[in-house]
């Protein structure tokens, strides 16, 4: 603007000064100011020429000047990062169906490398640099801040989430966590960690949909390892993507939906074989007869090929 403004100030010396037609003082104004040198327009009088000095002297001061401030500008933005959190922004505002995952230390980094596998798009809220700096390099999208924090919740697009996951290493803040997200997201999936005794009840009541204990975990673990390592081994092995030539799934009977009011026994048709009809968290129904009816609002556990199971999934 500063130098579209001086352009035309210059221009209208030359129109009054030398009474020059538009377009030679435009021509000769813009010259002068960005230093080319050219030959004059037309001959100039005292007048002329010292406002052509006027004008260069400017010329020099407003369009190197404005550069160097520009230069400035762009070198502070890129040494702060504000460039960068604009775009992680502008990329997180784009999500849909994502998945939060609050402290990115042992627990919360295995946590993010699963989901990513499973081809979900991960955000990580922390605010130690260190962690942050590890999340960036791992390809995932990163907030800076405290997860207790409803701005930073709602920057890392809890509203559009399909499921938080926090495993910060203190009950207190998980549980803040938890009471947050539940109140932005009332049908957001929250999974929480839990340290010591007790604090699994806090967290459930704090909106909780599911409370895990690594410590309990890796206990249950070790001792199902050493009572039935064949088993655990292949359920591991259906539950990571790509190792055998099936996989197990988690599926919703959405109401009005291809699954509603289908029968067992026509999945098992289809090479999907049902191993169980939840109707709430807790209750089974293991190996369901082939002419069991399936109804809206339940979840079934179900085996069978990877692409079978995709198909299903987009069914329901």
């Amino acid at each position: 603007m500063a130098v579209l403004l001086t352009a035309l100030v210059g221009t209208i010396g030359y129109v009054v000064l030398e009474g020059w037609n538009l377009s030679d003082a435009l021509y000769m104004a813009v010259i002068t100011l960005t230093t080319v040198g050219y030959r004059e327009v037309n001959e100039m009088d005292a007048a002329g020429r010292v406002w052509t000095m006027l004008l260069a002297v400017a010329g020099v001061g407003i369009i190197f000047g404005t550069v160097g401030v520009v230069a400035e500008a762009v070198l502070a933005d890129a040494a702060s990062g504000r460039r960068e959190r604009r775009y992680m922004h502008s990329q997180i505002e784009e999500l849909r169906d994502h998945f939060i995952v609050c402290g990115y230390g042992r627990v919360g980094s295995m946590v993010a490398r699963e989901l990513v596998r499973d081809g979900f798009a991960v955000v990580v809220i922390d605010v130690r640099p260190e962690s942050l700096v590890t999340a960036a390099e791992d390809g995932l999208l990163t907030v800076t801040g405290d997860g207790t924090s409803d701005a930073v919740l709602i920057q890392a697009g809890v509203t559009r989430a399909r499921g938080l996951v926090t495993s910060i290493d203190s009950d207190a803040n998980n549980v803040y966590v938890t009471l947050s997200a539940r109140a932005l997201n009332p049908d957001l999936f929250i999974v929480a960690r839990a340290g010591a005794e007790g604090a699994d009840l806090k967290l459930l009541q704090a909106g909780a949909n599911r409370v895990v204990s690594p410590y309990t975990m890796a206990g249950r673990r070790i001792a199902e390892l050493a009572l039935r390592p064949r088993v655990v081994e292949f359920i591991d092995a259906a539950m990571s993507r790509g190792h055998l030539a099936f996989t197990m799934e988690e599926v919703e009977v959405r109401p009005g939906g291809p699954l509603d009011g289908q029968s067992v026994g026509a999945l098992r048709a289809r090479g999907v074989f049902t191993l169980a009809v939840v109707d709430e968290p807790g209750t089974y129904q293991a190996n369901p007869s082939d002419d069991r009816v399936l109804a809206a609002g339940e979840h079934l556990i179900v085996t069978g090929a990877a692409s079978q199971l995709r198909e299903l999934s987009l069914e329901a």
